[in-house]
């Protein structure tokens, strides 16, 4: 890690700090008090399991999330990790409980998570799957057995986001009501809620100008038409990442994959996963190794009623809608932090709605 090495006071152990190109923004990180509460946390769940810490603590600060790593010993995977969400992300931690108890072959089991507080301590889950790409030992092929296992994980859930989990009468992209997924606060964006959730984002954004909101709302009838022909397949929502690229993904072990950093994560069509791994593969292999990796991911939607050129067709449009999950989820900060990467990132995913294409997956 870069940044400024130092101790912060008392007995606190030295740490190295990451701000990255976050320097200005606004986290709890530097409120020692909040340090003494969470550090103190930490300390007790790491005792707990008979883990000691061996060395300075490696911190990463960022608008969403601060991030520390406690070494436990002498080895490469000797670690734990203390992860603090921003209070609109703070679903996360109930959220590594809850898949660990439901899907616990797809995730890391948590060593504890504080949910009311947003705080999750972590094992260490092996090498990240980016890792594993860029030595070469790995290609493509890896994606695609990646994916079917998100895939399966993703059936599992179905019950949990279409149980008790309500519809209707709440603020677009505000937290779930009722069980499940739901009663953990991770935001909906489900498929007949978009268009208010793009109203939302249009109206919010500084960096839309009159006209430029003018003509992005001229447009909505095409967004409501693409909701309605996704949602007339009838295929259930899920958990979507929303953020699923080759860091966000580890392999512990070879054909293995788990899944984690769910903090943008939303109830919603699962098929909107694919937006970023598909563009990943088609950046880095070619064109050509994306259909098989949708098709794996695909297998675990069939028996549902559509016929598989109609899953197709709906991850057509579940990807393009998917741009508005991932605009929304940019704006899951710190309260007080500057919003102007949020913004600029926001309006890029608003405009790539309409930029994009009905091109075949």
């Amino acid at each position: 890690m870069h940044g400024n090495e130092a101790r912060t006071g008392g007995a606190e152990r030295a740490a190295v700090v990451d701000r990255g190109r976050f320097a200005d923004s606004v986290t709890p990180w530097d409120d020692a008090g909040w340090r003494r509460e969470v550090f103190g946390w930490a300390e007790r769940v790491l005792a707990s399991h008979g883990l000691v810490e061996a060395g300075v603590r490696e911190v990463r600060v960022r608008p969403w999330s601060v991030l520390v790593r406690f070494r436990t010993g002498g080895g490469a995977r000797d670690a734990a990790w203390l992860k603090a969400g921003a209070p609109s992300n703070a679903f996360e931690a109930g959220l590594a409980g809850a898949l660990a108890a439901w899907t616990p072959e797809h995730v890391m089991t948590p060593l504890a998570v504080d949910a009311a507080r947003g705080w999750s301590l972590l094992p260490d889950g092996g090498p990240l799957f980016r890792d594993v790409l860029d030595a070469g030992t790995v290609g493509p092929e890896a994606w695609t057995t990646a994916l079917g296992q998100y895939g399966a994980m993703q059936r599992r859930l179905v019950p949990y986001a279409n149980g008790a989990a309500g519809h209707g009468g709440r603020e677009a992209g505000a937290p779930e009501a009722g069980g499940g997924l739901g009663g953990l606060g991770v935001p909906g964006a489900r498929t007949r809620e978009l268009p208010e959730v793009f109203d939302a984002l249009v109206a919010r954004n500084p960096l839309f100008d009159a006209d430029e909101r003018a003509a992005l709302l001229r447009r909505r009838p095409r967004l409501v038409e693409l909701c309605a022909e996704l949602d007339a397949y009838g295929l259930p929502d899920s958990l979507d990442h929303c953020d699923l690229h080759d860091g966000q993904v580890l392999a512990p072990s070879p054909g293995r994959f788990t899944f984690f950093d769910w903090g943008d994560a939303c109830v919603a069509h699962p098929f909107g996963s694919l937006l970023v791994p598909v563009r990943e593969v088609r950046e880095r292999y070619g064109p050509a190794h994306v259909a098989p990796m949708v098709d794996a991911y695909l297998e675990h939607w069939t028996g549902l009623g559509p016929s598989r050129a109609e899953l197709r067709r709906a991850a057509v449009l579940a990807v393009r809608l998917a741009a508005l999950g991932r605009a929304g989820s940019w704006f899951r900060l710190f309260p007080g932090t500057p919003t102007g990467d949020s913004e600029e990132a926001s309006a890029y995913w608003v405009r790539q709605l309409f930029a994009a294409t009905d091109e075949e997956l």
